[in-house]
């Protein structure tokens, strides 16, 4: 929370030295920016040392630098507007490499994934899954294109999957309406986090159904009403949001299901192959018809 780091550098104020309280201050005035700072960063735009931001962060009861800024993160992350992302990006992107950057920040977030995900909660989440009547996936905005994606393959997959297209309360109910204990829902939500999401998770939880949330963090809103959650890491780089560690995660969810399934889904495939050759779906051999 805001109030609690905020009050921690409050209490430990008077206590700090010249050269901390000028980074205390500095946090206090611009958290959205010094969040995505390195302590080495932070320290130049301050005028202190690295050193000097690393002890501060002790000074007001963290173990270190990255558990001050992880702190700073998460009380601001679902806040900033469109406007203050795309300032917070000038400090963290090295416009001279955009290419660069932005990949090494992308390969940075699936590590965190795969260090901070949970094997249990992922075996449970294919479960609930395969044994569903009906898999509901709700998500909005840059998420929708995540819900879209998940959609597509488990609808070959198991037929019996339905994507909520809507943000407007009315159709949305309409199209929940019939959820109930045999059924799953996947709730998709990264910062900045929707009230819908968190409305449709909700009352499918009410309804009985199985309720599975793939976001960011443990301290997510969506956690409270989820029987499991699933961790992946996003960022923003700049007014886009970095889906690539939750792509690779449902990458795997897709994968798993695949495998537990692997008779049906084969039998599945075939039928698909046959159709998309009678129909010549796709371009053989590196041939293009002409018209005729």
């Amino acid at each position: 929370m805001i109030q609690n780091l905020l009050d921690r550098i409050d209490s430990e104020l008077g206590r700090l030295s010249k050269r901390q309280k000028l980074i205390a201050e500095y946090i206090i005035s611009h958290y959205d920016k010094a969040a995505y700072m390195t302590a080495s960063k932070l320290g130049e735009t301050v005028g202190v040392s690295e050193s000097t931001v690393v002890r501060f962060a002790s000074e007001i009861g963290y173990d270190g630098y990255p558990e001050l800024q992880k702190a700073m993160q998460e009380m601001i992350r679902d806040k900033l507007t469109s406007v203050q992302r795309i300032d917070v990006a000038s400090d963290r992107i090295d416009y001279g490499d955009v290419l660069s950057s932005v990949l090494n920040q992308d390969i940075k977030l699936i590590k965190k994934t795969m260090e901070e995900n949970n094997s249990d909660s992922f075996v449970r989440a294919v479960d609930s899954i395969v044994n569903a009547r009906t898999i509901y996936i709700f998500a909005v905005k840059s998420s929708f294109a995540l819900a879209r994606f998940l959609g597509y393959y488990f609808e070959l997959i198991f037929g019996n999957v339905k994507i909520i297209e809507t943000t407007s309360k009315t159709q949305m109910y309409e199209q929940l309406f019939r959820i109930d204990k045999q059924d799953v829902m996947i709730g998709i939500s990264f910062p900045r986090y929707s009230s819908s999401t968190m409305e449709a998770m909700q009352f499918a939880s009410q309804q009985g159904a199985y309720v599975i949330a793939i976001t960011d963090s443990m301290t997510s809103p969506v956690t409270k009403i989820s029987d499991c959650v699933l961790i992946a890491k996003s960022d923003m780089a700049s007014v886009v949001d970095s889906l690539v560690a939750p792509l690779s995660l449902i990458n795997a969810l897709i994968v798993a299901t695949v495998e537990q399934k692997r008779d049906e889904v084969t039998q599945t495939f075939k039928q698909l192959e046959s159709i998309w050759d009678r129909y010549d779906l796709y371009i053989k051999n590196g041939e293009i018809k002409a018209d005729e």
